[in-house]
């Protein structure tokens, strides 16, 4: 077997120097001092500044677009909860309106449910008008409800002693102003038989 006088030969793995570590060490140095220079040294400093301005815009550039985008969704959402908000008071005037076929009915239940005797007595009143108005229809004849009360009779109007009731309680709200006293109880009662003639009628 051939063997070498050199002492790294010698001293390498199998006998190559390829496989020595002083070798490769001593000409890996050599080989890092030639391409690392200092004038190589610039340029990949300079290509790594521009590398790494690179990425600094881009991180710039996603999170810019990431607050744009977050925003987007953001009007997006209130416009959505807008909508839907509109959308439900639609329906919620739709569905008002198909319970009450009569809108001054409502208003003279929202006088019934305020917490003052006055509004008792004015939805009493609005109530009162509203026979007014549905007898008119009825073609009960006479110039007040009074009147055409009067030109009714029970086989037409099965309700015309309810109707007489409530329009005398009417008539001492207007005639006595606020010395005639009224409950909610009373409020209360009186309406309901309001609404028992108004029902009769499909008036409301």
């Amino acid at each position: 077997m051939y063997t070498s006088d050199n002492p790294i030969i010698k001293d390498s793995f199998l006998g190559s120097k390829f496989l020595n570590p002083d070798y490769l060490f001593t000409h890996l140095s050599e080989f890092v001092s030639y391409v690392f220079t200092e004038k190589t040294l610039d340029v990949i400093y300079v290509f790594l500044s521009f590398l790494a301005i690179f990425f600094i815009a881009i991180i710039i550039y996603v999170t810019i677009r990431m607050f744009e985008i977050r925003a987007k969704e953001h009007a997006h959402l209130q416009h959505e909860i807008a909508e839907f908000a509109h959308t439900k008071a639609l329906k919620k005037e739709e569905l008002q309106e198909e319970i009450f076929k009569n809108k001054k009915w409502k208003k003279v239940l929202d006088y019934l449910f305020s917490d003052n005797e006055n509004d008792w007595k004015l939805g009493i009143i609005e109530a009162d008008l509203m026979l007014f108005d549905l007898l008119t229809q009825l073609g009960f004849k006479g110039e007040n409800l009074g009147d055409k009360l009067k030109n009714a009779n029970r086989e037409s109007f099965r309700s015309l002693s309810s109707a007489w009731e409530v329009h005398n309680i009417r008539n001492k709200i207007a005639h006595e102003g606020s010395s005639f006293e009224v409950s909610l109880h009373e409020a209360k009662r009186v309406i309901s038989l309001y609404e028992l003639i108004f029902k009769e009628f499909g008036y409301i």
